[in-house]
C-alpha cells in the first residue's frame, strides 16, 4: 500500500507539472501570437493612413525632365523623401529613379521632391512637385506612364501624353 501511494503521488506531481509547463506554454504563445497581430494591424493602419495620388505630369522639354505634382491625400506626413519610390518613362518601360535633392539636368538621373511650403514636410492634403532627370534626356514615346510609392503606404500611376 505504501508504495502504490508514493507511484499515485508521484503520478499526480508528474501530471499537474506537465499541466503547468502546458498551460504556460500555451500562455506564451497565446501572447506572441495576439503581439503578432497587432504588429501587423499597426501596419496595416499605417499604410492606410499613408496615401498619395498623382493627379498631373507632364514633360519639360526645356529642361529636360518629367513634370509630377502629387498630393498627399493620407492622414501623415512624409518626412524622408529618400523612401518614396518614382518609376517614370515610356509606357511599358518605365524605370526606377531615387531621391536626390540636388537633382539637376546636370546631375541626371534621380528625382528630386518639393512640397509646396517648402519646409520639407509633405503634409497631409499638400501637393508636392517631383522633377524626373532621365538620363540623356526625355525618351521619345506615344505614351509615358509615371508611379509614385512611399514605402509602406498606398501609391499611385498616371499615364500621360507627350507635349504636343
Amino acid at each position: 500500500m505504501g508504495s502504490s501511494t508514493i507511484s499515485e503521488t508521484f503520478l499526480v506531481l508528474v501530471s499537474v507539472l506537465l499541466a503547468s509547463g502546458f498551460s504556460a506554454y500555451a500562455t506564451f504563445m497565446a501572447g506572441a501570437v495576439r503581439s503578432d497581430m497587432a504588429q501587423a494591424l499597426s501596419e496595416a493602419r499605417r499604410a492606410a493612413n499613408l496615401r498619395i495620388e498623382v493627379v498631373y505630369a507632364s514633360v519639360d522639354m526645356a529642361e529636360g525632365c518629367f513634370v509630377i505634382y502629387v498630393k498627399n491625400t493620407g492622414n501623415l506626413p512624409i518626412t524622408d523623401f529618400a523612401h518614396v519610390d518614382v518609376y517614370v518613362g515610356p509606357y511599358g518601360y518605365a524605370r526606377i529613379y531615387v531621391y536626390n535633392p540636388s537633382a539637376s539636368s546636370s546631375n541626371p538621373g534621380y528625382f528630386n521632391l518639393t512640397d509646396v511650403d517648402g519646409d520639407g514636410v509633405w503634409e497631409p492634403a499638400e501637393t508636392a512637385e517631383i522633377r524626373v532627370y532621365p538620363e540623356g534626356g526625355i525618351p521619345e514615346a506615344t505614351m509615358y506612364e509615371v508611379l509614385v510609392k512611399p514605402f509602406k503606404g498606398i501609391g499611385s500611376d498616371l499615364l500621360f501624353p507627350p507635349p504636343p
